[in-house]
């Protein structure tokens, strides 16, 4: 699980500073969850209508702010915009406070090391990006015509972006199979064995839950290399006080 800050390094002290230096990520949080407030996914919206009407509805939506692989390159102007909207939309309950979790806890971080600016850009080019990449890969597949929605090729590169500019960073992480033994490593650590969770999961893309892990490794490594490339000169000179993150490595993915 992902929870308190406590006792390391990179990171400025106390947990208040740090959340009223990043107005961007909580910006971001309140959109997506207004967005799916709002929109027909919780069921929540009385103009929706309910039962066959609703799902009717959703899939309406999905099919106009996702991605769809199989319609992205035909030169529609509103399919070429759905690498950005669709980070804002998601499917359910747990596929938005998850994302969420992780966007708060690793994006206020990375935030305030970035700038506001620097962090949107690399939030909004790099989830755009990834999801493109899924849909590159599978719009001739047979699910090419499934929809893509979720935030969390931006979140996978935000947690790329957060492994360069603060690798030493304290994890504990929560093991299922070590019956939830709260570990404690460096960021260093723990953020690889997540992407090769992903990778694994992403050779066997198809078998299993509709979750574009593809998009989380692309988001990840543009995230990492965006920083590496452009930002480099951050990296000097990191503040030296107290953060640890709670982060649960295992779990399946964001998308």
């Amino acid at each position: 699980m992902i929870g308190s800050w406590g006792g390391d390094r990179t990171a400025r002290p106390g947990g208040a500073a740090r959340g009223r230096s990043a107005p961007v990520t909580y910006a971001l949080i309140a959109a997506c969850a207004l967005i799916f407030l709002l929109g027909p996914v919780p069921g929540l919206n009385p103009g929706y209508g309910t039962g066959d009407g609703l799902l009717a509805a959703q899939r309406s939506y999905f099919a106009r702010w996702g991605v769809i692989p199989a319609e992205l390159f035909s030169g529609a102007p509103r399919a070429l915009l759905t690498p950005v909207t669709a980070l804002f939309v998601h499917g359910s309950w747990l596929h938005l406070l998850g994302n969420m979790l992780f966007l708060h806890v690793f994006g206020t971080m990375a935030e305030e090391r970035l700038g506001r600016l620097r962090y949107l850009v690399l939030y909004v080019v790099c989830g755009a990006l990834a999801l493109t990449g899924y849909a590159t890969a599978h719009a001739g597949q047979p699910d090419g015509g499934q929809t893509l929605v979720g935030a969390s090729g931006a979140i996978s590169a935000v947690l790329g972006a957060f492994l360069y500019l603060f690798p030493t960073a304290r994890v504990t992480s929560l093991f299922p199979f070590l019956f939830f033994l709260p570990l404690r490593f460096p960021a260093w650590m723990v953020l690889p064995f997540w992407v090769a969770l992903q990778w694994l999961a992403a050779s066997r893309d198809g078998q299993g839950p509709g979750v574009a892990y593809l998009a989380h490794l692309i988001g990840f490594g543009l995230g990492f290399l965006g920083c590496w490339a452009g930002y480099g000169r951050l990296r000097p000179g990191l503040p030296r006080s107290p953060a640890t993150i709670r982060e649960e490595p295992d779990r399946g993915g964001l998308e």
